[in-house]
């Protein structure tokens, strides 16, 4: 598909479309504390506990492009 090998296309969907998911996540988040009207310490829970996930698979995919893998 437009001369790209499957694995190509398989990266840039992780890549980009996992990453768009997440900033849909984060809007989410925000919406969530804004809502509730959870205050300073509130949002800043939220986004701390919610976010943990997210911030794992960030640091997976440093991890491997530090490492080259």
């Amino acid at each position: 598909m437009f001369g790209l090998t499957e694995e190509q296309i398989a990266e840039f969907g992780l890549t980009f479309g996992l990453g768009s998911f997440m900033l849909f996540m984060l809007f989410i988040i925000w919406d969530l504390a804004k809502e509730s009207k959870a205050g300073r310490l509130g949002t800043f829970v939220l986004f701390f506990v919610l976010s943990f996930g997210m911030l794992g698979f960030v640091a997976k995919q440093i991890i491997a492009w530090l490492l080259d893998l």
